[in-house]
This record gives C-alpha cells, sequence and structure tokens, in this order.
C-alpha cells in the first residue's frame, strides 16, 4: 500500500486523518438536516455501498437502521471468489480469509443398495485460475463487522445510526425528504439520494409502491448451524447429500474448526406450516438422511425453517420519465431467493459496490445524474440471472431420487455434473454487463480474449518493475473510485510501444487525462494509467519510460514508482489472459473492476469517446 504522498505519517497507515472540513464527520448519534446520501439499512448492499462512498470525504453519508445495534449473528455465511476480488480493493480481504472456512472440495453423497448413503464424487468447489482468492465460509456478522470498520476508519469516520426506523419519503426537485422514527420521536433528513437496503420487508421499496413479484415454490427448508458429534466422515467439507426416501441435505462446514451449517429438506412437514416445525423435527430429518452415520447435537447456535422462492421487483430505482433517478433499491429489498445457490449476500454486495461509485461520480461532478440510470439496468438484469438459476438448482435440490418409479427425478451424477457447469456462476464471476455508455460492443476483444468486456477484471501474477515484487495485477484494483488504464504493451521497445499512448494521454487536448481531470489535482486521480511488459524486470530500465508512467504527485511533487508490471515468468499474464504479443492491448477497467473496454493502444479517438460518452468535462 502507498502512504507518506504528502507528509511522513506515523502509526496505522489504514486510519485516515480526521476530515477537518466543518460538519462532516459522521461518527455521532444526532442526524444533520441534510446529507448528500442517506442509506436505510445496514445489510450487506448497505454497508458495501457505505464503505465505497466512505472514501470520498467530500461526500456526506449516513447510514440508519432500525436495529439497535451492529449484526450479531447473521443468517448468510458463504463468501464468492468475486466477493474476496472485491474485499481485496477494500483492504479486508485477508483478515475475511485469516478468520474463514476455506471451501476446497465439494463431496457427493446418494443412496446405497443398501438404502444408506455413500460417498460417489469429490470435486474441486472453485476450478483452477478462476480467481487468486478462496470460495469461504464466514458469519455474515464478521463480514459487516470488517465493512463497519473500513467506514470507521474512512476520513468522515462513518458510522450507522442506530435504532431508525423508516416511515416514509417526499421526493422533491432537488431532494429527498425522509421520515425516521428515532426512540418515539419523528427525525426528518434531507437527502440528495436515498438508497433502500432495508431488506425483503423494505419500507423503501413499499414506499416507492414497488413489489417483489414472484411464487414461494411449495417446499421447506430446515437450516441449523450446530455443534455436533459425529461419525460422518466429510464433516468437514462441503456436501450434496442425496437420500433415498428422507430427503436432500446441503453441508457446509463453517469457521472455527468444529461448526457445521445443515439444509435439509423438510418437505414431509410442509403441510404444517414453516412455524410448525421444531428445531427436533430439523434435527430428527438430518439423522435421517444422514443414516448409517450417527449425528448428535450438542449445542444450537442458529436454526430456521423457510419456504423457497425467487422474487424480483420491476425497478430498482424510481426513475420516471426523463427524470433521473433519486431513489434505489438494493439487495433483498429488490431479488430475494433461497440460500441454498449462496449467492444472496455475494449479489448484494454488488449491487452497492456497482451504485457506490456511480453516486461518487455523480456527486462529485465528475458524470451526469443520467449515469445513475445504469444501476438499475445493470443489477436488475444480473438479479433476474440469479433468479432464473436459483430456481433450476432449488428444483434439482428437492427433486426425489430418479428411479424407475420416479423418472423424472435427478440422478446423483447429474446433480453433479450440474455443479460443476455451473460452477463459475456459483465463483460470482460470470457477470456480464451488456453494451451500453460504460460498456463497450468488443470489437477488439482479440486483443485481449481473457479480459472479456462486461465482465470483471480477472487478474492474474505480475512483478513490479520498480522493487520487483511479485503480486496480483487485480490488487491496484482499488475502490476508490477511479477507472484504470491498463496498457499491454506488445514485443520490441517497450518505451517505444507506450511513447504514443502516454503522450496522448499526457497532451492532446482530447485526452481523457487532460479532460476530465480537475485542475491542480494528481493526473492519476481520476484515470489512473498503468503499464504492463511481456520482458522480465531484470530487463527494462526504469529511467527510459515514458514521464506519465513515473508522475509527480501530492503536495511534494513526489514520484509514483508503482505504476509498472512485467510478465511473472511463472505464470505468464499475456499467455494467461490471451493478450496479443505483437500488438499488446490497453484494457480500460471501470471502478467496479469490470472491464469497460479493450482497445488497440493507439485507439486514441475511441478511448476519448469512450469517458466523454458518459463523464463530464473538468
Amino acid at each position: 500500500m502507498q502512504f507518506h504522498l504528502d507528509s511522513f505519517r506515523a502509526g496505522d497507515p489504514d486510519l485516515s486523518d480526521p476530515n477537518s472540513a466543518p460538519g462532516m464527520l459522521a461518527d455521532t448519534d444526532a442526524l444533520p438536516a441534510e446529507v448528500d446520501v442517506l442509506i436505510v439499512g445496514c445489510g450487506p448492499a448497505g454497508l458495501t455501498l457505505a464503505a465505497q462512498l466512505a472514501a470520498f470525504p467530500d461526500i456526506r453519508t449516513r447510514i440508519v437502521e432500525q436495529k439497535p445495534g451492529p449484526l450479531q449473528l447473521g443468517q448468510a455465511d458463504g463468501v464468492a471468489c468475486r466477493s474476496m476480488e472485491m474485499f481485496e480493493a477494500f483492504g479486508i480481504r485477508e483478515r475475511v480469509e485469516r478468520e474463514a472456512y476455506w471451501v476446497n472440495e465439494t463431496a457427493f453423497w446418494k443412496p446405497a443398495p443398501s438404502g444408506d448413503i455413500t460417498r460417489h464424487g469429490v470435486v474441486r468447489d472453485v476450478e483452477e485460475g478462476l480467481s487468486p482468492y478462496p470460495h469461504v465460509i464466514l458469519n455474515q456478522a464478521r463480514v459487516h463487522d470488517f465493512l463497519l470498520d473500513v467506514m470507521a476508519r474512512s476520513p468522515n469516520r462513518l458510522t450507522p445510526n442506530y435504532a431508525r426506523r423508516f416511515l416514509g419519503l417526499d421526493i422533491g426537485a432537488d431532494f429527498v425528504t425522509a421520515r425516521l422514527d428515532h426512540k418515539g420521536a419523528v427525525e426528518t433528513v434531507r437527502a440528495r439520494y436515498v438508497v433502500g437496503c432495508d431488506g425483503a420487508r423494505s419500507a423503501v421499496r413499499e414506499a416507492l409502491g414497488f413489489k417483489l413479484q414472484g411464487d414461494f415454490a411449495n417446499q421447506a427448508w430446515g437450516v441449523m448451524d450446530v455443534l455436533a458429534v459425529t461419525d460422518f466422515p466429510d464433516i468437514r467439507k462441503k456436501c450434496v447429500i442425496q437420500s433415498e426416501r428422507e430427503g436432500n441435505i446441503i453441508l457446509i462446514p463453517r469457521e472455527g474448526g468444529y461448526l457445521v451449517r445443515i439444509y435439509v429438506e423438510m418437505d414431509a412437514f410442509t403441510g404444517r406450516g414453516a412455524r410448525a416445525v421444531t428445531l427436533d423435527d430439523v434435527i430428527g430429518a438430518a439423522q435421517r438422511v444422514l443414516r448409517p452415520y450417527k449425528f448428535e447435537v450438542k449445542e444450537t447456535a442458529w436454526w430456521s425453517v423457510y419456504e423457497v422462492g425467487q422474487r424480483l421487483t420491476d425497478h430498482f430505482d424510481d426513475a420516471s420519465g426523463a427524470r433521473d433517478p433519486r431513489v434505489f433499491i438494493a439487495g433483498d429489498a429488490c431479488h430475494t431467493h433461497s440460500a441454498k445457490a449462496g449467492q444472496g449476500m455475494n449479489v448484494s454486495m454488488q449491487d452497492g459496490f456497482n451504485l457506490g461509485w456511480k453516486l461518487a461520480a455523480v456527486l462529485r461532478g465528475r458524470a451526469p445524474a443520467a449515469l445513475l440510470a445504469t444501476y438499475s439496468a445493470e443489477r436488475r438484469a444480473i438479479a433476474q440471472k440469479l433468479i432464473d438459476f436459483d430456481r433450476e438448482w432449488s428444483s434439482m435440490m428437492a427433486a426425489p431420487l430418479k428411479s424407475p418409479q420416479t423418472p423424472n427425478g435427478v440422478d446423483p451424477a447429474e446433480l453433479q455434473a450440474y455443479f460443476v457447469q455451473h460452477g463459475r456462476y456459483t465463483a460470482g464471476v460470470m457477470t456480464r454487463y451488456a453494451p451500453s455508455a460504460l460498456t463497450g460492443a468488443g470489437a477488439h476483444q482479440a486483443l485481449a480474449t481473457g479480459f472479456v468486456v462486461g465482465t470483471r477484471f480477472h487478474s492474474a501474477p505480475v512483478v513490479r518493475l520498480a522493487d520487483a515484487k511479485a503480486l496480483e495485477l487485480g490488487e491496484v484494483l482499488k475502490a476508490d473510485g477511479r477507472f484504470r488504464l491498463i496498457a499491454f504493451a506488445g514485443r520490441g521497445d517497450p518505451a517505444a510501444k507506450l511513447r504514443g499512448l502516454c503522450a496522448f494521454l499526457a497532451e492532446a487536448e482530447d485526452s481523457p487525462l487532460r479532460r476530465h481531470t480537475p485542475k491542480g489535482a494528481d493526473i492519476d486521480s481520476v484515470i489512473d494509467l498503468r503499464a504492463v511488459f511481456p520482458q522480465g524486470h531484470r530487463e527494462l530500465r526504469l529511467e527510459a519510460m515514458p514521464p506519465l508512467l513515473l508522475p509527480a504527485k501530492g503536495r511534494l511533487g513526489l514520484r509514483d514508482y508503482e505504476k509498472m508490471f512485467c510478465a511473472d515468468p511463472k505464470a505468464d499474464i499475456f499467455d494467461l489472459r490471451g493478450v496479443d504479443r505483437d500488438q499488446g492491448a490497453l484494457i480500460v477497467v471501470r471502478p467496479d473492476q469490470h472491464v469497460g473496454e479493450v482497445l488497440p493502444l493507439d485507439a486514441y479517438d475511441a478511448l476519448a469517446a469512450y469517458f466523454a460518452g458518459f463523464m463530464t468535462a473538468a
């Protein structure tokens, strides 16, 4: 990480200096009369959005929560590889990895001829090379803790205002007025934007008149986090278990070495209603599926019964006609589904990550308000795909075992094959945004086939030129609202390959750096140029590189030596990501880590047009 830019800093580099501007600190229980963004709800979507907005000291953000304090025990626990990539951008990935259970393999069990269950297959949970980071399991409350810490360490010391129940809102021409109940007293806050992240029973969604559309399937599942004594041999592996007559189980080990989560089919109890099902019913159902193995529950940390359902709203914002959106909903407020796909918390956090940088760009004057319409357009399409996947996966998990008596059932081999086939989806890396002002059509995709336009930037190992440090290139994609230009130089003189691009960016009137960077700001404060060379780091001369790749920054005009990287000979990024070694390629990466466009290194007009299509001149 980089610090000491403007002066020497002692102490914790993750702790920002407090904002000295009057009224900007957000660590008090009193709410200001006006804010830029009011977030309702401290769930995964709300906290991700708040953590992103906390990076901008000039944006007045507040987040309110109906509960009296932070979440102590969360229901969600699966953290997909894509979410881990996002956590790296927020600087919390290593903390999550340290505490979490790593899902390395998934075991599949089926009925033996005796009627008991037997293992029939084990697969890697995530395919090799899909992400630098693992799929992990961690209590949602701890994920919240880490995001809360990011907020609290930000310049504005953003802290939630608890015990605030949302009552309603009025949408005006310039502000949205929100009404909140705080211990019996009504508070009003005027906000330029309001975001409802308040769950499946969202009061913000209700205030907008939106409804979740869809049906509950006639399937009931019990779920419990337990400490148990068992002779089941795969108790510390993720398992998908099909029994002959007693239903199915998804078993997920939890963090800490002992806790385990069990999802067990409860269709035999559906007629009684979910509220009538007891913990003993859930335990008994699990024990019957797991025969011949013993499963003795010693302590239950949490349990519940839920009905599977997939529901989605028509709109994720209040835009109407030519009017730009002022109020948004995210996470469970706009899409709900079963827990078995392990996508709820992950997709909700990506909602917040998508919206956060767009709000910041508009509020800081770097983009027109029309940019905000892309949130609903992009994220609703992703939510629809999630609903479709969850419906199919839930149906397969609830289907009886295929047999002559049940020909429409699911064969164990078919279930395992489906899991493997959709591994990229459950890892969270299959999200692909459609062509738009933010996402190109991919006309030059052949220059870098592994950086697919619209998908997340697929990281790979590199070696930093200045100090020979080996790292993942994706680690430069911090959650700071900046676009990245990743210039891959082709064969030949590396400086010559990039000299034209750097000259255009530094000097041309239509350069996006010159057009969109505020006067007096660091040259990389809006669009950050990086370079990757096919040569080894000992073959290149730092001093021969274009000055733009060694920019002078900050109050002291210090040089930034961390802009240039070389291919790692042990895992060459040019080979891994299909980058053209002769022509090179220019990858435009959005602030949410998605590839916006792939261009030739000399496509200056196309590069300028991309940014001019949605950004304002500084």
